[in-house]
């Protein structure tokens, strides 16, 4: 895929597939920056892969694919009110339309040209607004709280999860339910995007992962596999870069 020289970057010499990793939104707190937790990048460098960083605001998010083998869609921030078509809700933070747009052009491209995809928390929901879905605006007032799906906006918790027989996710992980992933958010799916099924879900309805009609290789998860790279958590990482 590396282009001709002055055709833009040329691949590492190692070899090791290109994957794009979204950060985070435009931070403008004295200094303006974008930032990104690093265990992403962990996670797709452990795998074999070259992370690359994709910020928003390009005038033409499609365009950064062409030298792309695969693409992770990070967690973060809440998607805006104004992008899901709903009224603000107390418990929204770092809402960002800036990367709401980009986001949602990029996976909307990614999906077009059957790139192979892991969409994280966010990236999950992204994905699934992406197709015409929707999301909850905030989860313990659908389902209360008996399942703590965080602790708080800035820590995670675990709990457990039901995985659908017979879909990809259940296949990697080689059974049929996860005794406790790294959960930290509040949004999850309410009505699901086109073509969109339930791949798994927590013991309170909740749903926690996604599969795509027809789609050669994607995987959204609403928990965060990044945390647990010392865990069967890795396998999603490592099965992207191998699709890549």
């Amino acid at each position: 895929m590396a282009g001709a020289a002055g055709d833009g970057p040329a691949r590492p010499a190692s070899g090791s597939p290109w994957i794009g990793v979204t950060t985070y939104h435009r931070e403008r707190d004295g200094r303006s920056r974008f930032t990104l937790p690093d265990a992403y990048v962990e996670g797709i460098r452990r795998a074999g892969g070259e992370p690359v960083l994709l910020v928003p605001g390009a005038p033409a998010p499609a365009s950064l694919l062409d030298r792309l083998d695969g693409l992770v869609m990070t967690g973060g921030g809440d998607l805006h009110p104004d992008t899901l078509g709903t009224t603000a809700h107390g418990h929204m933070y770092s809402m960002c339309e800036e990367r709401d747009r980009f986001e949602l052009a990029l996976v909307r491209s990614a999906l077009a040209r059957s790139l192979p995809t892991l969409a994280i928390c966010r990236g999950l929901q992204v994905l699934n607004v992406a197709l015409g879905g929707d999301i909850h605006s905030h989860l313990p007032d659908e389902v209360g709280e008996e399942v703590a799906h965080r602790k708080s906006q800035t820590e995670p918790t675990d709990h457990p999860v039901q995985l659908e027989a017979g879909t990809a996710l259940a296949t990697l992980f080689g059974c049929e339910a996860l005794p406790g992933v790294a959960s930290w958010h509040h949004q999850a799916v309410r009505r699901l995007g086109e073509g969109l099924r339930p791949a798994a879900y927590a013991t309170d309805g909740t749903v926690e992962a996604l599969v795509l009609d027809g789609a050669a290789w994607l995987q959204a998860v609403q928990w965060h596999p990044e945390l647990e790279l010392e865990s069967v958590q890795a396998r999603l990482f490592r099965a992207l870069v191998e699709q890549a």
